[in-house]
Protein backbone atom coordinates (compact mmCIF):
# COMPACT_ATOMS: atom_id res chain seq x y z
CA UNK A 1 0.00 0.00 0.00
CA UNK A 2 1.09 3.57 -0.95
CA UNK A 3 2.20 5.97 1.67
CA UNK A 4 0.36 9.74 1.25
CA UNK A 5 2.86 12.37 0.78
CA UNK A 6 0.08 14.70 2.12
CA UNK A 7 -3.06 16.00 2.22
CA UNK A 8 -2.83 16.85 -1.91
CA UNK A 9 -2.17 12.97 -2.76
CA UNK A 10 -5.37 12.69 -4.66
CA UNK A 11 -4.37 14.97 -6.96
CA UNK A 12 -4.48 13.32 -10.63
CA UNK A 13 -4.73 15.81 -13.40
CA UNK A 14 -2.64 19.01 -13.33
CA UNK A 15 -3.22 22.40 -13.93
CA UNK A 16 -1.87 23.32 -17.56
CA UNK A 17 -0.64 26.87 -18.60
CA UNK A 18 0.27 26.97 -22.23
CA UNK A 19 2.82 29.21 -23.74
CA UNK A 20 0.29 31.99 -24.37
CA UNK A 21 -0.53 32.56 -20.08
CA UNK A 22 2.71 32.26 -19.03
CA UNK A 23 5.80 34.74 -19.13
CA UNK A 24 8.93 31.73 -19.05
CA UNK A 25 10.30 31.55 -22.52
CA UNK A 26 13.08 29.35 -23.98
CA UNK A 27 15.46 32.87 -24.32
CA UNK A 28 15.30 33.20 -20.74
CA UNK A 29 16.94 29.47 -20.11
CA UNK A 30 20.08 27.89 -20.18
CA UNK A 31 21.06 26.34 -23.65
CA UNK A 32 22.88 23.48 -21.99
CA UNK A 33 19.68 22.71 -19.67
CA UNK A 34 17.98 22.47 -23.30
CA UNK A 35 20.07 20.45 -24.94
CA UNK A 36 19.48 17.93 -21.69
CA UNK A 37 16.02 18.56 -22.74
CA UNK A 38 15.72 17.83 -26.18
CA UNK A 39 18.38 14.69 -25.77
CA UNK A 40 16.21 12.94 -23.40
CA UNK A 41 12.82 13.12 -25.27
CA UNK A 42 14.50 12.17 -28.62
CA UNK A 43 15.62 9.21 -26.65
CA UNK A 44 12.22 8.70 -25.86
CA UNK A 45 11.83 10.06 -22.38
CA UNK A 46 9.87 12.56 -20.32
CA UNK A 47 12.25 15.30 -19.35
CA UNK A 48 11.08 18.99 -17.64
CA UNK A 49 12.52 21.95 -16.20
CA UNK A 50 11.70 21.92 -12.15
CA UNK A 51 12.04 23.85 -9.03
CA UNK A 52 13.57 27.00 -9.08
CA UNK A 53 14.44 27.88 -12.46
CA UNK A 54 10.54 27.85 -13.68
CA UNK A 55 9.71 29.96 -10.39
CA UNK A 56 12.36 32.32 -10.47
CA UNK A 57 11.36 32.82 -14.08
CA UNK A 58 7.73 33.70 -13.67
CA UNK A 59 8.74 35.83 -10.95
CA UNK A 60 10.43 37.68 -13.51
CA UNK A 61 13.79 36.54 -11.39
CA UNK A 62 16.71 35.13 -14.35
CA UNK A 63 17.20 31.46 -13.51
CA UNK A 64 20.59 30.63 -12.31
CA UNK A 65 20.44 26.77 -11.68
CA UNK A 66 18.77 24.71 -13.67
CA UNK A 67 17.49 21.14 -12.69
CA UNK A 68 15.53 18.43 -15.05
CA UNK A 69 13.19 15.75 -13.90
CA UNK A 70 12.72 13.27 -16.23
CA UNK A 71 11.23 9.07 -16.19
CA UNK A 72 14.89 8.09 -16.91
CA UNK A 73 17.10 6.01 -14.97
CA UNK A 74 20.32 7.22 -13.46
CA UNK A 75 22.41 4.98 -15.38
CA UNK A 76 19.83 5.94 -18.88
CA UNK A 77 20.64 9.48 -18.36
CA UNK A 78 24.58 8.83 -17.52
CA UNK A 79 24.32 6.30 -20.94
CA UNK A 80 22.96 9.50 -23.05
CA UNK A 81 25.83 11.55 -21.96
CA UNK A 82 29.40 11.51 -22.13
CA UNK A 83 29.85 14.45 -19.90
CA UNK A 84 27.51 12.87 -17.32
CA UNK A 85 28.21 10.93 -13.40
CA UNK A 86 26.30 9.42 -11.11
CA UNK A 87 26.35 11.08 -7.91
CA UNK A 88 24.88 10.43 -4.08
CA UNK A 89 23.58 7.06 -2.54
CA UNK A 90 20.72 8.85 -0.42
CA UNK A 91 19.67 10.69 -3.26
CA UNK A 92 21.25 9.06 -7.07
CA UNK A 93 20.98 12.24 -9.36
CA UNK A 94 22.95 12.44 -12.58
CA UNK A 95 25.27 15.79 -13.13
CA UNK A 96 25.51 16.55 -16.57
CA UNK A 97 28.59 18.95 -16.80
CA UNK A 98 29.21 21.62 -19.61
CA UNK A 99 32.23 23.16 -18.83
CA UNK A 100 31.71 25.05 -15.66
CA UNK A 101 28.10 24.98 -15.59
CA UNK A 102 26.18 21.64 -14.36
CA UNK A 103 22.70 20.39 -15.22
CA UNK A 104 21.13 18.11 -12.40
CA UNK A 105 19.24 15.41 -13.69
CA UNK A 106 16.75 13.76 -11.22
CA UNK A 107 14.57 10.86 -11.49
CA UNK A 108 10.81 11.20 -10.89
CA UNK A 109 10.80 9.95 -7.16
CA UNK A 110 7.53 7.47 -6.17
CA UNK A 111 5.92 7.68 -2.48
CA UNK A 112 7.07 4.82 -0.52
CA UNK A 113 5.94 1.15 -0.10
CA UNK A 114 5.54 -0.13 3.73
CA UNK A 115 7.75 -3.09 1.97
CA UNK A 116 10.49 -1.03 0.01
CA UNK A 117 13.60 -2.49 -0.39
CA UNK A 118 15.80 -0.84 2.10
CA UNK A 119 18.55 -0.15 -0.61
CA UNK A 120 16.11 2.03 -2.56
CA UNK A 121 14.23 3.48 0.88
CA UNK A 122 14.85 3.92 4.27
CA UNK A 123 14.23 6.22 7.17
CA UNK A 124 15.93 6.61 10.50
CA UNK A 125 13.64 6.25 13.78
CA UNK A 126 13.07 9.96 13.84
CA UNK A 127 11.34 9.89 10.15
CA UNK A 128 14.32 11.19 8.57
CA UNK A 129 14.68 9.84 5.10
CA UNK A 130 18.02 8.07 5.08
CA UNK A 131 17.86 6.95 1.29
CA UNK A 132 15.27 7.92 -1.37
CA UNK A 133 15.71 5.71 -4.49
CA UNK A 134 12.14 4.94 -5.53
CA UNK A 135 11.12 5.95 -8.73
CA UNK A 136 7.63 6.71 -9.83
CA UNK A 137 5.46 9.06 -12.03
CA UNK A 138 5.87 13.03 -12.71
CA UNK A 139 2.28 13.20 -10.75
CA UNK A 140 3.84 11.23 -7.61
CA UNK A 141 7.35 13.34 -7.88
CA UNK A 142 5.54 16.48 -7.67
CA UNK A 143 4.20 15.22 -4.39
CA UNK A 144 7.71 14.41 -3.72
CA UNK A 145 8.36 18.41 -4.11
CA UNK A 146 9.37 20.36 -0.86
CA UNK A 147 7.25 23.45 -1.43
CA UNK A 148 4.27 23.82 -3.78
CA UNK A 149 5.99 26.78 -5.41
CA UNK A 150 9.08 24.54 -6.52
CA UNK A 151 7.02 21.63 -8.12
CA UNK A 152 6.07 23.61 -11.22
CA UNK A 153 7.27 21.76 -14.25
CA UNK A 154 8.18 23.11 -17.97
CA UNK A 155 8.37 20.94 -20.57
CA UNK A 156 10.00 22.22 -24.41
CA UNK A 157 7.52 19.43 -26.27
CA UNK A 158 4.97 21.76 -25.91
CA UNK A 159 6.27 24.87 -23.53
CA UNK A 160 3.57 24.56 -21.14
CA UNK A 161 4.07 24.29 -17.75
CA UNK A 162 2.47 21.58 -14.97
CA UNK A 163 1.20 22.21 -11.70
CA UNK A 164 -0.08 19.44 -9.73
CA UNK A 165 0.21 20.95 -6.08
CA UNK A 166 -1.32 24.59 -6.67
CA UNK A 167 2.07 26.25 -6.86
CA UNK A 168 0.82 28.77 -9.72
CA UNK A 169 -1.60 30.07 -7.32
CA UNK A 170 0.61 30.54 -4.13
CA UNK A 171 3.07 32.17 -6.84
CA UNK A 172 0.09 34.55 -6.92
CA UNK A 173 -0.19 34.64 -3.20
CA UNK A 174 3.27 35.53 -2.62
CA UNK A 175 3.09 32.51 -0.20
CA UNK A 176 5.74 29.73 0.58
CA UNK A 177 3.30 26.32 1.66
CA UNK A 178 4.64 23.09 2.08
CA UNK A 179 3.30 19.82 0.19
CA UNK A 180 1.97 17.50 2.61
CA UNK A 181 2.24 17.29 6.38
CA UNK A 182 4.24 19.72 7.60
CA UNK A 183 5.86 17.71 10.23
CA UNK A 184 6.02 14.68 8.37
CA UNK A 185 8.25 16.52 5.53
CA UNK A 186 10.08 18.57 7.92
CA UNK A 187 11.53 15.12 10.12
CA UNK A 188 11.72 13.70 6.39
CA UNK A 189 14.61 16.35 5.81
CA UNK A 190 15.03 19.34 8.72
CA UNK A 191 16.83 21.25 6.46
CA UNK A 192 13.50 22.17 4.77
CA UNK A 193 12.85 24.60 7.86
CA UNK A 194 16.20 26.46 6.41
CA UNK A 195 14.89 26.73 2.87
CA UNK A 196 11.78 27.44 4.04
CA UNK A 197 13.26 30.71 6.09
CA UNK A 198 15.62 31.26 3.00
CA UNK A 199 13.07 31.01 0.13
CA UNK A 200 10.36 33.30 2.20
CA UNK A 201 13.35 36.03 2.65
CA UNK A 202 14.71 35.92 -0.69
CA UNK A 203 11.69 35.78 -2.64
CA UNK A 204 9.63 38.10 -0.42
CA UNK A 205 6.89 35.30 0.50
CA UNK A 206 5.24 35.08 3.77
CA UNK A 207 5.40 31.55 5.38
CA UNK A 208 1.70 29.93 5.06
CA UNK A 209 0.57 29.65 8.80
CA UNK A 210 0.03 25.56 8.81
CA UNK A 211 3.70 25.62 6.69
CA UNK A 212 5.44 27.49 10.15
CA UNK A 213 3.86 26.31 12.98
CA UNK A 214 6.36 23.43 13.58
CA UNK A 215 9.32 24.66 13.02
CA UNK A 216 9.92 26.10 16.26
CA UNK A 217 9.38 23.22 18.28
CA UNK A 218 11.29 20.43 15.40
CA UNK A 219 14.23 23.06 15.19
CA UNK A 220 16.48 20.52 17.06
CA UNK A 221 16.23 17.97 14.55
CA UNK A 222 18.82 20.45 12.77
CA UNK A 223 21.27 19.22 15.12
CA UNK A 224 21.32 15.54 13.22
CA UNK A 225 22.53 17.48 10.14
CA UNK A 226 26.32 16.97 9.44
CA UNK A 227 28.07 20.16 9.87
CA UNK A 228 29.48 19.90 6.28
CA UNK A 229 26.08 20.20 5.01
CA UNK A 230 25.16 22.56 7.49
CA UNK A 231 27.71 24.80 6.16
CA UNK A 232 26.79 24.89 2.83
CA UNK A 233 23.51 25.79 4.13
CA UNK A 234 24.58 28.92 6.05
CA UNK A 235 26.46 30.25 2.82
CA UNK A 236 22.93 30.07 0.56
CA UNK A 237 20.78 31.17 3.78
CA UNK A 238 23.55 34.33 4.21
CA UNK A 239 24.74 34.72 0.26
CA UNK A 240 21.20 35.28 -1.30
CA UNK A 241 20.94 39.05 -1.19
CA UNK A 242 18.45 39.03 1.62
CA UNK A 243 20.71 38.09 4.74
CA UNK A 244 19.23 40.46 6.66
CA UNK A 245 15.74 39.42 6.17
CA UNK A 246 16.95 35.36 6.35
CA UNK A 247 18.66 35.91 9.95
CA UNK A 248 15.36 37.97 11.36
CA UNK A 249 13.42 34.48 10.19
CA UNK A 250 15.95 32.51 11.08
CA UNK A 251 15.70 34.17 14.75
CA UNK A 252 11.79 34.26 14.60
CA UNK A 253 11.55 30.32 14.30
CA UNK A 254 14.55 29.25 16.84
CA UNK A 255 16.61 28.31 13.96
CA UNK A 256 19.17 30.52 14.54
CA UNK A 257 20.48 28.99 17.87
CA UNK A 258 20.80 25.72 16.14
CA UNK A 259 23.34 27.07 13.20
CA UNK A 260 25.20 29.18 15.84
CA UNK A 261 24.25 28.36 19.10
CA UNK A 262 27.82 30.24 20.47
CA UNK A 263 26.39 33.67 19.23
CA UNK A 264 23.19 32.96 20.25
CA UNK A 265 24.57 32.74 24.22
CA UNK A 266 26.17 36.00 23.22
CA UNK A 267 23.60 37.98 21.62
CA UNK A 268 21.80 38.25 25.49
CA UNK A 269 24.98 39.14 27.25
CA UNK A 270 26.61 41.55 24.49
CA UNK A 271 24.49 44.66 24.00
CA UNK A 272 26.01 45.45 20.67
CA UNK A 273 26.08 42.02 19.42
CA UNK A 274 22.45 42.44 17.52
CA UNK A 275 22.95 45.38 15.52
CA UNK A 276 26.97 44.55 14.31
CA UNK A 277 25.72 40.93 12.81
CA UNK A 278 22.62 43.10 11.39
CA UNK A 279 24.78 45.64 9.80
CA UNK A 280 27.11 42.93 8.95
CA UNK A 281 24.45 41.46 6.76
CA UNK A 282 23.04 44.45 5.58
CA UNK A 283 26.55 44.88 3.87
CA UNK A 284 26.34 41.49 2.23
CA UNK A 285 23.44 42.17 0.90
CA UNK A 286 24.38 45.64 -0.44
CA UNK A 287 28.23 44.05 -1.97
CA UNK A 288 26.14 41.31 -3.61
CA UNK A 289 23.28 43.67 -5.31
CA UNK A 290 26.48 45.51 -6.57
CA UNK A 291 28.41 42.16 -7.85
CA UNK A 292 31.26 42.58 -5.11
CA UNK A 293 32.68 39.41 -4.00
CA UNK A 294 31.39 38.32 -0.35
CA UNK A 295 33.95 36.13 1.32
CA UNK A 296 32.42 33.41 3.97
CA UNK A 297 35.64 34.16 6.24
CA UNK A 298 34.42 37.77 6.92
CA UNK A 299 30.85 36.51 7.38
CA UNK A 300 32.03 34.33 10.00
CA UNK A 301 34.63 36.33 11.58
CA UNK A 302 31.20 38.87 12.18
CA UNK A 303 28.56 35.98 13.22
CA UNK A 304 30.94 34.80 15.72
CA UNK A 305 32.73 37.77 17.32
CA UNK A 306 30.31 38.51 20.34
CA UNK A 307 31.05 34.73 21.22
CA UNK A 308 34.64 35.40 21.11
CA UNK A 309 34.16 38.91 23.08
CA UNK A 310 31.98 37.22 25.59
CA UNK A 311 35.20 34.18 26.04
CA UNK A 312 37.81 36.53 26.11
CA UNK A 313 35.99 39.18 28.39
CA UNK A 314 36.02 35.94 30.96
CA UNK A 315 39.39 34.85 30.67
CA UNK A 316 40.67 38.21 31.00
CA UNK A 317 38.58 38.43 34.49
CA UNK A 318 40.35 35.29 35.59
CA UNK A 319 43.56 37.38 35.17
CA UNK A 320 44.79 35.96 31.70
CA UNK A 321 46.65 38.65 29.54
CA UNK A 322 44.26 40.21 26.83
CA UNK A 323 46.06 39.29 23.89
CA UNK A 324 46.40 35.26 25.27
CA UNK A 325 42.96 35.12 26.36
CA UNK A 326 41.37 36.65 22.91
CA UNK A 327 43.41 33.68 21.11
CA UNK A 328 41.92 30.91 23.23
CA UNK A 329 38.60 32.51 23.52
CA UNK A 330 38.82 32.52 19.32
CA UNK A 331 40.39 28.46 19.41
CA UNK A 332 37.21 27.71 22.26
CA UNK A 333 34.70 29.26 20.18
CA UNK A 334 35.72 27.86 16.86
CA UNK A 335 36.23 24.18 18.42
CA UNK A 336 32.89 24.66 19.43
CA UNK A 337 31.05 25.83 15.98
CA UNK A 338 32.50 23.02 14.25
CA UNK A 339 30.14 20.92 16.33
CA UNK A 340 27.53 22.83 14.79
CA UNK A 341 28.61 23.82 10.60
CA UNK A 342 32.05 22.97 9.66
CA UNK A 343 34.38 26.15 8.51
CA UNK A 344 36.89 24.79 5.93
CA UNK A 345 40.26 25.96 6.81
CA UNK A 346 40.53 27.76 3.87
CA UNK A 347 37.94 30.29 5.66
CA UNK A 348 39.31 29.70 9.01
CA UNK A 349 42.83 31.13 8.69
CA UNK A 350 41.41 34.62 7.34
CA UNK A 351 38.70 35.31 9.68
CA UNK A 352 41.50 34.48 12.37
CA UNK A 353 43.70 36.82 10.94
CA UNK A 354 40.59 39.48 11.22
CA UNK A 355 39.94 39.18 14.55
CA UNK A 356 43.62 39.03 15.07
CA UNK A 357 43.64 42.31 13.44
CA UNK A 358 41.62 43.85 15.91
CA UNK A 359 44.32 43.67 18.53
CA UNK A 360 47.34 44.94 16.39
CA UNK A 361 45.29 47.84 14.98
CA UNK A 362 45.14 49.98 17.95
CA UNK A 363 49.12 49.70 18.25
CA UNK A 364 50.44 52.31 16.19
CA UNK A 365 53.43 53.35 17.73
CA UNK A 366 57.19 53.47 15.98
CA UNK A 367 56.77 50.57 12.82
CA UNK A 368 53.36 49.19 13.96
CA UNK A 369 50.95 50.99 11.70
CA UNK A 370 52.78 50.14 8.55
CA UNK A 371 53.12 46.80 9.91
CA UNK A 372 49.54 46.52 10.06
CA UNK A 373 49.14 48.14 6.80
CA UNK A 374 51.26 45.41 4.80
CA UNK A 375 49.20 42.66 6.87
CA UNK A 376 47.85 40.81 3.27
CA UNK A 377 43.92 40.98 5.32
CA UNK A 378 44.57 44.29 6.37
CA UNK A 379 41.92 45.53 4.64
CA UNK A 380 39.31 43.08 6.02
CA UNK A 381 40.53 43.71 9.17
CA UNK A 382 39.90 47.44 9.19
CA UNK A 383 36.49 47.17 7.81
CA UNK A 384 35.59 45.08 10.34
CA UNK A 385 36.66 47.31 12.63
CA UNK A 386 34.16 50.27 11.37
CA UNK A 387 31.69 47.16 11.82
CA UNK A 388 32.49 46.98 15.52
CA UNK A 389 32.26 51.38 16.04
CA UNK A 390 29.41 51.84 13.92
CA UNK A 391 27.56 49.02 16.19
CA UNK A 392 28.91 50.32 19.35
CA UNK A 393 30.96 48.02 20.47
CA UNK A 394 33.62 50.81 20.42
CA UNK A 395 34.20 54.05 20.70
CA UNK A 396 34.73 56.10 17.36
CA UNK A 397 38.14 57.37 16.72
CA UNK A 398 40.23 54.81 16.03
CA UNK A 399 38.43 53.97 12.67
CA UNK A 400 38.44 57.17 11.93
CA UNK A 401 42.53 57.15 12.63
CA UNK A 402 43.13 54.72 10.18
CA UNK A 403 41.00 56.36 7.27
CA UNK A 404 42.72 58.94 7.27
CA UNK A 405 46.33 57.24 7.78
CA UNK A 406 45.46 55.38 4.40
CA UNK A 407 45.03 58.36 2.74
CA UNK A 408 48.67 60.25 3.67
CA UNK A 409 52.09 60.73 2.68
CA UNK A 410 54.93 59.10 4.87
CA UNK A 411 56.03 62.29 6.37
CA UNK A 412 51.70 62.67 7.38
CA UNK A 413 51.91 59.37 8.76
CA UNK A 414 54.66 60.10 10.67
CA UNK A 415 53.51 63.33 12.21
CA UNK A 416 49.93 61.58 13.17
CA UNK A 417 52.14 58.20 15.09
CA UNK A 418 53.96 61.11 17.02
CA UNK A 419 50.77 62.67 18.08
CA UNK A 420 49.34 59.25 19.74
CA UNK A 421 49.85 59.75 23.70
CA UNK A 422 49.09 56.27 24.69
CA UNK A 423 47.64 53.31 23.18
CA UNK A 424 44.95 51.08 25.08
CA UNK A 425 45.79 49.27 28.28
CA UNK A 426 46.44 45.21 28.36
CA UNK A 427 47.90 45.17 24.93
CA UNK A 428 51.64 45.44 26.00
CA UNK A 429 52.28 41.98 26.11
CA UNK A 430 53.92 40.39 22.68
CA UNK A 431 50.74 38.92 20.55
CA UNK A 432 50.88 35.23 20.28
CA UNK A 433 51.30 33.76 16.38
CA UNK A 434 47.55 32.38 15.27
CA UNK A 435 47.06 29.18 13.79
CA UNK A 436 46.64 30.71 10.53
CA UNK A 437 50.08 31.20 10.30
CA UNK A 438 52.03 27.99 8.99
CA UNK A 439 54.80 26.85 11.46
CA UNK A 440 57.83 25.16 10.33
CA UNK A 441 60.20 23.10 12.26
CA UNK A 442 63.94 23.38 11.34
CA UNK A 443 65.58 20.53 10.69
CA UNK A 444 69.20 19.53 11.69
CA UNK A 445 71.46 18.97 8.55
CA UNK A 446 72.35 14.96 8.69
CA UNK A 447 75.79 14.70 9.10
CA UNK A 448 77.49 12.42 6.41
CA UNK A 449 80.04 10.33 7.56
CA UNK A 450 83.50 10.88 6.82
CA UNK A 451 84.57 8.57 4.08
CA UNK A 452 86.10 5.26 4.89
CA UNK A 453 83.96 4.58 7.55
Amino acid sequence: MKTPVGDQASLSAPRILPRDEHSLSRGMLSENALKVLYRLNKAGFQAYLVGGCVRDGLLGITPKDFDVATDATPDEVKALFRNAMIIGRRFRIVHVRFGREIIEVTTFRGQHDDEDDVSRAHRSATGMLLRDNVWGSIDEDALRRDFTVNALYYSVADFSIYDWTGGIDDLERRQLKLIGDPEVRYREDPVRMLRAIRFAGKLGFKIEERTAAPIIDLAPLLLSIPPARLFEEVLKLFLNGAALETYRGLREHGLFAMLFPVTFDALSVMPWAEAMIEQALINTDQRILEGKPVTPAFLYAALLWPAVVMDANALEEEGMPTALAHQQAAQQVISRQLQHTSIPKRFSFPMRDIWELQLRLPRRKGKRADQVMSHPRFRAGYDFLLLRENAGELAAGLGEWWTRYQTLEDAERRVMISQIVHEPAGLDEPLPETASKPTHSRRRPRRRPPRGE
